[in-house]
């Protein structure tokens, strides 16, 4: 399983199990059947309600966990409680995550210094954000001097962002895409399921393969246990250059799906 690299000298598996709107009394039992699969990342967040079942699963084993704070959260001494809340339910926290930056709160700066602290203070090794543009990581890195390890965001090939993918790579931040297949809503398009014939595989599988060559992290959610293995095995996956500036061309200015972090 390929690792990327983060800029605080950590690496993190480049394909995870989110589980978003995976139910609590099924988040244990989904997470075990990912990390015997071969997941090595697993994605949770206290806004999701399932971090005990993560918890659970996680608890003795190597796996990376990422979870993150929730909207009600923001500031610094929030921040700091919502950490607190959160390592109580899990064994352990690889990356803490800001998971909006509410620029209507306008706290997102002082949230990002909790989270600087924690790191500081050897609580949580890799510290980073979720659906941040890149006029908010400008201002933390401006205020803070460290760049997030990664910014999580909606992105697919109908909503590619290469905006905040440059951005990214400009401050050395890993680039992490939610809602990868794009809310399933891709996997009966008609150029994925050409490519999908062509090479042997499906179209979850594809556009994830896609996302992986890309150099992007990944953390699809699955509900059942062979859903999980098959887009595991998009590591398998090889596109030619041809098909991948075929995806690439399906990029649209209206593509996104969730919410616009710049107006919430």
């Amino acid at each position: 399983m390929t690792d990327l690299p983060l800029n605080d000298g950590r690496t993190i598996p480049a394909i995870g199990f989110g589980t978003y709107k995976v139910p609590a009394e099924d988040s244990a039992r989904l997470s075990r059947e990912a990390i015997d699969a071969g997941y090595r990342l697993i994605d949770t967040a206290a806004f999701y309600a399932n971090e005990a079942g993560v918890g659970e699963a996680t608890g003795g084993g190597d796996i990376f966990v990422t979870t993150k704070l929730w909207r009600d959260a923001m500031g610094y001494d929030g921040a700091l409680r919502a950490f607190d809340a959160s390592a109580a339910k899990l064994p352990r926290i690889d990356l803490f995550l800001i998971h909006w930056p509410m620029p209507s709160q306008d706290r997102y700066v002082d949230t990002w210094k909790a989270l600087v602290r924690l790191r500081e203070e050897g609580r949580v090794a890799s510290i980073g954000v979720s659906n941040f543009s890149p006029d908010h990581l400008d201002r933390i890195v401006d205020a803070t001097g460290v760049a997030p390890a990664l910014n999580q965001i909606e992105l697919h090939p109908t909503f590619q962002q290469r905006k905040a993918r440059a951005g990214h790579e400009r401050l050395g931040i890993v680039t992490q895409s939610w809602s990868p297949l794009g809310q399933g809503t891709l996997l009966t398009d008609s150029t994925i399921a050409a490519i999908a014939q062509e090479v042997g595989a499906t179209p979850a599988q594809v556009i994830l393969a896609w996302h992986l060559q890309a150099g992007l992290g990944v953390i699809p959610k699955a509900s059942s246990r062979a859903r999980i293995e098959e887009n595991l095995a998009a590591q398998s996956v090889t596109l030619s250059a041809e098909q991948v500036a075929k995806i690439d061309a399906m990029d649209r200015e209206d593509g996104r799906l969730g919410p616009n972090p710049d107006t919430l």
